[in-house]
């Protein structure tokens, strides 16, 4: 087959200016990293529910959350036994040698768990950005590409002073090959962005509820 009517999308690609060939290599690394982003994501917030769900049965087993405490240890690995290290980490610091309690004990720890949630929302948005920011950014560098390369393909027309078909529809399909190229990287961005973001604050809403139902129970010793 003649490359000049070849319109496979490596034929398109290799026909391409050196630009276009740029701008398409660079949508194309977005994609993938896109992905790369959303398995990873997947993986990690498949992870986070399936420890949040055991650290739950083990928490509202009836043990004692001092036994508990000792068992997951100060350098815990889990996003919600993070949360609850914090916090019983902040109770114990709060008793003073006689076994009273320091003034401000209850604020102390839900900052503590705050904190840790804090970190842990941090850590489940990681990556996420690069979602929103190719959503966002792919389909113009996409157009750019194309825009491109049709100035270039009049520019080619002009030159040869030949408006036949034959000649113009492998630069205009070279071009528009960059703006599906653009979205082909934006569609998939967007709509797991959009996913991804409601899962983590699913998630996060879990570790709130369980920071407020351990504030609570550690409410009522205090108050006891």
């Amino acid at each position: 087959m003649d490359i000049a009517t070849d319109y496979t999308m490596w034929a398109l690609f290799a026909r391409a200016t050196l630009l276009v060939k740029l701008v398409m290599l660079m949508l194309v690394a977005a994609s993938v990293w896109c992905w790369a982003v959303v398995i990873d994501k997947h993986r990690q917030y498949r992870k986070a529910r399936a420890e949040a769900d055991v650290f739950d049965h083990a928490f509202w087993s009836g043990e004692p959350l001092d036994a508990l405490f000792d068992k997951i240890g100060t350098s815990p690995k889990g996003q919600s036994e993070k949360i609850f290290a914090a916090g019983m980490l902040e109770w114990r610091r709060s008793h003073r040698d006689d076994g009273d309690l320091i003034a401000g004990a209850q604020g102390r720890i839900d900052r503590s768990m705050d904190v840790a949630i804090a970190k842990e929302a941090g850590n489940l948005q990681k990556g996420l950005p690069v979602l929103a920011t190719v959503g966002s950014t792919a389909p113009f560098v996409g157009l750019f590409g194309t825009v491109w390369g049709i100035m270039n393909s009049f520019i080619e027309i002009a030159e040869s002073q030949n408006t036949n078909l034959a000649v113009v529809a492998p630069g205009i399909s070279e071009a528009l090959l960059a703006t599906g190229l653009g979205l082909l990287a934006a569609i998939p961005a967007v709509v797991f962005y959009n996913k991804l973001s409601a899962d983590a604050d699913r998630i996060v809403s879990g570790y709130e509820a369980f920071a407020d139902e351990f504030a609570t129970i550690l409410s009522r010793q205090l108050d006891s």
